[in-house]
């Protein structure tokens, strides 16, 4: 895939855009204000590999927070804020990295300016977060409802606002809940402007079906080159954000990060608790960043062969397995010892890496 040229910002010291990695954020589930549980939640997604944090904020106290949280997290802090100006400014002057702002409902021109004007002084990044559940009337009405054309140019119209103050450090994401729409929308907007894009499908919901929603509609444009960061909502645990986006840079060879583990779905051959092995050596891995794929077979006759692009693998048998390395077998293994090896050979290869 050519990957769509952009133009590069940075937030903090995460460069987006232009040839930069194409990063994977989160957002906490915490209230803001609660500074030691946002810190705690923020330091846990730090350890799965998120590279940038949004927080919500929803008042005068949440805004003074972002101080504090600061001097205790690693990664590059972004204020989500609607309908309040005021509260962008206090966001930007307790520390804040970045900010993301909603066109539908920040108040229009006049009362975008504040921000945009104490952002160029700072050289602090906004992100217009183009939402279609929120969009401005005119372009609802003009349009007949929130479509992928109303939602570019409610961005298009915000950009030229904020070029016209001279403000170019603009970031744009363009987000549905309705996949098919907010990939339509993506791929307009990208056929009329360079500005960096982040990815998302918003109100995914929770569980599979939510994943396979971020996954289809970020898969699709990453796999067009578009799109230069990303965050996959999902109700739940924003552990399970991260880690879900690096599945799909992953799956689409973009980034690797951690343990990749491939397992056959298992047959009538099969003669190991795969489901067991499986969950025990994901638990053990999880904290390795060092990419690496780790296949995990059901069979001891085909499983070799068909998980032949594994770095290592196990696949069992009855009693007995191999220990298999890039489709060759190693060595015989008792089942007893299927966990404690693969697991010290994991160690070891990815120690050395």
């Amino acid at each position: 895939m050519k990957r769509r040229k952009t133009r590069q910002i940075s937030i903090g010291p995460v460069k987006v855009g232009g040839d930069a990695p194409i990063s994977v954020q989160s957002m906490t589930k915490t209230d803001t204000r609660d500074i030691r549980k946002t810190v705690h939640q923020i330091r846990r997604l730090e350890e799965a590999g998120c590279e940038i944090i949004r927080v919500a904020v929803v008042d005068e106290e949440a805004a003074r927070a972002i101080t504090e949280i600061k001097k205790k997290i690693k990664i590059p802090l972004i204020a989500d804020i609607h309908f309040h100006p005021r509260l962008a400014l206090m966001a930007m002057a307790s520390g804040a990295d970045g900010l993301r702002i909603n066109p539908g409902n920040i108040g229009g021109r006049d009362r975008l300016k504040p921000i945009v004007m104490e952002a160029r002084n700072r050289s602090i990044p906004i992100r217009i977060g183009v939402n279609a559940g929120s969009l401005e009337k005119d372009f609802l009405k003009r349009f007949g409802g929130a479509t992928p054309e109303a939602m570019v140019s409610s961005a298009l119209r915000t950009i030229e606002w904020m070029e016209d103050l001279g403000f170019h450090l603009i970031k744009v994401s363009l987000k549905a809940s309705d996949v098919l729409r907010t990939v339509e929308a993506y791929r307009l907007f990208s056929k009329k402007s360079d500005y960096p894009l982040h990815l998302g499908v918003t109100e995914a919901g929770k569980g599979s079906g939510a994943i396979v929603k971020s996954s289809i509609g970020m898969g699709l444009l990453l796999s067009e080159g578009i799109g230069d960061t990303l965050r996959v909502s999902l109700t739940g645990d924003p552990m399970d954000e991260v880690r879900v986006g690096y599945e799909i840079l992953r799956a689409l060879n973009i980034r690797k990060r951690g343990v990749e583990i491939i397992s056959c779905p298992t047959c009538g051959r099969c003669e190991v608790d795969l489901t067991r092995l499986v969950q025990k050596i994901e638990r053990a891995v999880k904290k390795i960043t060092t990419p690496l794929t780790v296949a995990i077979m059901g069979c001891v006759v085909n499983g070799p062969g068909e998980a032949k692009e594994a770095d290592i693998g196990i696949a069992g048998g009855k009693g007995v397995g191999v220990l298999f390395k890039k489709g060759k077998v190693v060595r015989k293994l008792r089942e007893k010892d299927f966990v404690p090896v693969l697991l010290k050979e994991i160690y070891e290869m990815t120690q050395g890496r």
